[in-house]
């Protein structure tokens, strides 16, 4: 029987699970946004800026939280943390990427909306093949042994709503 410690840690395998869930729904609502609306009430806009923020900061606290802190434990995970960080900087840029064209393309339609749908199509892709490499690799780690710092607000925390 897992101790009460060890029952907060496969909690948040979970939640971790659960937050890339609450991004790939963000992503998609947005990419079926754009076929309906315009980008032009500002509506569409704020959520496509506000998701990329919330995905940043999502990384954010993986990188500088949750990944450090499993590296103390388990550094034996060098290589595969190495390559989640790896796919976070390739996000990021497609984030960057995406925010740019969603504050240009205000007030806008057709190719100017298309090209963030390209964006966003690839980037849901990336995102759902990232996250489930990322939980098939960290997520025993995280149920073995996991410290109990602040990372698990850096990393749940990221404003969805």
């Amino acid at each position: 029987m897992a101790s009460h410690g060890g029952d907060r840690v496969v909690a948040l395998s979970r939640q971790l699970a659960q937050a890339h869930q609450e991004l790939l729904h963000q992503v998609e609502e947005i990419r079926n946004g754009l076929g309906h609306r315009r980008l032009s009430d500002g509506t569409l806009l704020a959520h496509c800026l506000a998701f990329c923020s919330s995905l940043t900061a999502h990384h954010k606290g993986e990188d500088d939280g949750i990944f450090s802190q499993l590296l103390q434990e388990r550094p034996d995970l060098t290589t595969t943390v190495a390559k989640l960080v790896e796919d976070h900087e390739m996000i990021s840029s497609i984030l960057s990427r995406v925010s740019e064209l969603a504050e240009r393309a205000a007030g806008l339609h057709g190719p100017a909306l298309e090209s963030i749908g390209r964006e966003l199509d690839g980037l849901a892709a990336i995102m759902e093949s990232h996250f489930r490499y990322e939980e098939r690799a960290i997520s025993k780690a995280l149920d073995d042994r996991a410290p109990d710092t602040d990372w698990p607000s850096m990393v749940f925390g990221f404003g969805v709503t």
